[in-house]
């Protein structure tokens, strides 16, 4: 990643009151971009976005992507250079609650930012941030690759794999790479799942559960602890996209397409693994037991091949999982003990930028 390219860069951020958001927001900030923040709402408290008082540093609005107008306004006004789309209705088991707001969301708001910057222009890089779940299911050793067929079986996942065509369809239709030199606009797709890190509050996730039963001393309920995820630590795939955001600037009609972003397959490891390393890092007896009842169904198995983003745009993982565990006991320890924020978040990114 070069520092210096981001310097001044005026970047649309969707989803920047959320956990990777506000991760996001804050490195964005560090490299002296000039960041406009678009969501919906404050999805947690807490919450990483007021902790870190993100919001002071820069432009937040407050906006729905399902209003195409106020988006179109937005695009207008600011005129941003480079969006990054994040905004979305992440949670699955929500999505079975509510697969009309899933959809909506997921994929009307996908076409709303995507026609809203079309129709008034300025923009020259977009990146659609979806999911590893956004790949029709199997248990391949050899991982997904980008070209494996979309899918998803359940609402959340596969609405992800709708927003892919959608940025297909967009991609092909306007912003053509053969036609780079007529529209200038270079559109991809990141593709990267389970996310773990600190000052992650969501609902249903795994970390915040974990998180939440230490600070409160509650029993720790855990599903499916005997499934295998690709855990990775949140710098990692943010990492991946800034540099995939530099090579779409300068040459965006040879990137424009879809890209995985995942952990080495060291770092696929069961969610009974994860509670154990994360648990056995605090000084005090914590308790956790398996949640027994009726759950929506999550694939058992996920795993991105990401020897493209490897080779091409000399992306790796910098973080292996006993590492990044270490990042989250040490950032929630942190706020355990009322210690300032936004500091040891931007410390966590100076670390991980030092990195070889």
């Amino acid at each position: 990643m070069n520092k210096e390219f981001w310097n001044k860069k005026k970047v649309l951020l969707t989803g920047h009151t959320g956990f990777k958001g506000s991760w996001l927001s804050l490195w964005l900030q560090k490299l002296n971009s000039n960041v406009i923040g678009f969501s919906k709402n404050i999805p947690t408290k807490p919450s990483l976005f007021e902790l870190a008082d993100i919001e002071s540093e820069i432009i937040s609005i407050i906006g729905n992507v399902c209003d195409y107008n106020k988006l179109e306004e937005v695009v207008k006004e600011y005129k941003p250079e480079i969006v990054i789309h994040m905004a979305a209705q992440a949670i699955l088991r929500k999505s079975y609650n509510n697969p009309i707001e899933t959809y909506a969301t997921n994929v009307m708001g996908t076409v709303n930012l995507l026609e809203s910057i079309r129709k008034v222009g300025n923009v020259k890089v977009i990146l659609n941030i979806t999911t590893d779940k956004c790949y029709e299911p199997n248990e391949s050793s050899k991982g997904h690759l980008e070209t494996d067929r979309l899918g998803g079986n359940d609402p959340y996942s596969n609405s992800k794999a709708c927003s892919e065509l959608v940025t297909s369809s967009f991609r092909n239709s306007f912003f053509n790479p053969n036609q780079y030199q007529k529209h200038g606009v270079s559109l991809d797709s990141c593709r990267a799942g389970n996310v773990i890190g600190g000052g992650d509050w969501g609902k249903d996730r795994l970390i915040p559960d974990i998180m939440r039963g230490i600070l409160n001393n509650e029993i720790i309920k855990i599903r499916n602890p005997n499934s295998t995820r690709p855990w990775q630590h949140v710098l990692d795939p943010l990492n991946g996209y800034l540099t995939l955001a530099e090579k779409l600037w300068s040459s965006g009609s040879e990137f424009s397409e879809g890209w995985n972003f995942g952990p080495l397959e060291d770092n696929e490891k069961p969610v009974k693994w994860i509670v154990e390393k994360l648990t056995n890092g605090w000084s005090k007896d914590i308790r956790w037991d398996v949640d027994d009842s009726s759950n929506p169904h999550e694939e058992n198995y996920l795993r991105l091949n990401c020897t493209k983003a490897n080779s091409r745009l000399k992306w790796m993982p910098k973080l292996n999982l006993e590492q990044g565990i270490e990042w989250i006991i040490e950032w929630y320890k942190q706020y355990e003990q009322n210690k300032n924020i936004k500091e040891i978040t931007e410390q966590q990114i100076e670390k991980f930028q030092k990195l070889p």
